[in-house]
């Protein structure tokens, strides 16, 4: 009897959570909580790609974030959004958003959109990140792992931490994504 309880309600929350993973068509169906304050919503970048990455301010690819702002800047202009989501999952985030704002500001100028400190795997993951497990089966396995999200909401490649977002790998899917614009030395 005690078995059948719980495997009802085992049953019960996956076919509670799962339905909200498929009605999620793509990428713009969500939003995060911006380190500046509000939301962040992806709808306002359907039409545009997008390339988010997990990111950590004491960890070894911390200086990806100059790569991340460079790209940024040399495709902003043709429609590239590019958002990091900081996480402390491998334990390697400053205490809390503010910290981690004046730190990315005092060290890598950054001006691309931020969110709050959050979870990028495991169950207390995103949606975002739930939604990417789900149909993609990717999960960060460190931080700086990176994500191309298409003009049209889908996922393009996912790439992990040892790509550069300025390596070719990742600026080609960007142009290609873009129409052909280039960009960082293009």
């Amino acid at each position: 009897m005690k078995g059948q309880i719980i495997s009802r309600v085992c049953a019960a929350v996956v076919i509670a959570v799962v339905p909200v993973l498929a009605a999620a068509a793509g990428a713009f169906d969500f939003s995060f909580d911006s380190i500046d304050g509000g939301k962040i919503d992806m709808k306002d970048y359907a039409g545009h790609p997008v390339l988010v990455a997990n990111t950590a301010s004491l960890c070894a690819f911390t200086p990806q974030y100059d790569d991340l702002q460079a790209v940024y800047d040399a495709y902003k202009d043709k429609g590239l959004v590019v958002l990091a989501i900081p996480s402390d999952d491998f334990q390697q985030e400053l205490a809390n958003g503010e910290a981690v704002k004046e730190f990315c500001t005092a060290n890598f100028n950054l001006t691309l959109p931020m969110t709050t400190i959050s979870h990028v795997k495991g169950p207390e993951a995103l949606p975002f990140y739930q939604w990417l497990a789900a149909n993609r089966g990717f999960v960060p396995g460190w931080n700086f792992n990176k994500v191309l999200i298409g003009a049209d909401g889908q996922v393009i490649a996912t790439w992990g931490s040892l790509a550069r977002p300025t390596g070719p790998a990742i600026t080609h899917a960007i142009e290609a994504a873009l129409g052909g614009a280039a960009g960082v030395g293009g």
